[in-house]
């Protein structure tokens, strides 16, 4: 088990807790649907939680926020965000129906309230927002497209709005393709397991 408020000290008092609930609540769910293999939930708290935290270190948000997970799967990085920011609000949308039903049990479970879940695609979700979330779901100048019309102009945190998507490897091609201005945030700053070495999150800023 983490310790989450000693690796992440920013975490408000209580995330931690919250936090190292996730591992019993997932391990329940995924004998009954798996939503995340059996390797990684051996490395659950490792490879789900933390890689997902490493955006709260990338970058804090705003109070008052709007935050877009799109393609959240089984709720990451989405629902470590969401406890560890209880004053923004967050969307978790995802177009596979047994992973959602996962994602609104675990948020129903731990009583989230800064969370509304979308069964459905990022292009059907109304309103806008000042961040979009990602974790690895398709090459950035595939996934921009998608999202772009979704970022509200204005501008509460401390960066200008825009996307922050966990991504791996070398991203020097793939970030070659897309037309915005990218910042690559290498997670071995912060969390120096083996796991992060290759790990980054990567911020595209939309004017």
């Amino acid at each position: 088990m983490i310790d989450f408020e000693k690796v992440v000290p920013e975490l408000p008092k209580g995330a931690g807790e919250q936090l190292n609930r996730l591992r019993p609540l997932y391990d329940e769910w995924n004998a009954a649907i798996n939503v995340i293999s059996r390797k990684d939930m051996e490395s659950f708290e490792e490879r789900h939680v933390l890689h997902s935290l490493a955006i709260f270190r990338a970058m804090r948000f705003a109070p008052g926020s709007r935050v877009l997970d799109v393609g959240t799967g089984g709720g990451f990085p989405g629902i470590p965000l969401a406890i560890a920011c209880p004053d923004v609000q967050f969307v978790l949308c995802d177009s596979i129906g047994k992973k959602i039903k996962v994602v609104r049990a675990v948020v129903k479970e731990l009583g989230l309230k800064n969370v509304t879940v979308h069964h459905g695609r990022a292009e059907d979700i109304s309103g806008r927002f000042d961040f979009i979330v990602s974790r690895a779901v398709t090459r950035m100048n595939r996934f921009l497209p998608w999202v772009l019309n979704k970022i509200d102009k204005r501008s509460l945190s401390p960066w200008p709005n825009g996307v922050l998507a966990l991504k791996g490897g070398d991203l020097s091609e793939e970030l070659k393709e897309v037309r915005q201005t990218t910042e690559v945030i290498p997670i071995s700053s912060w969390f120096p397991e083996p796991f992060f070495e290759t790990k980054s999150v990567v911020y595209v800023k939309v004017k």
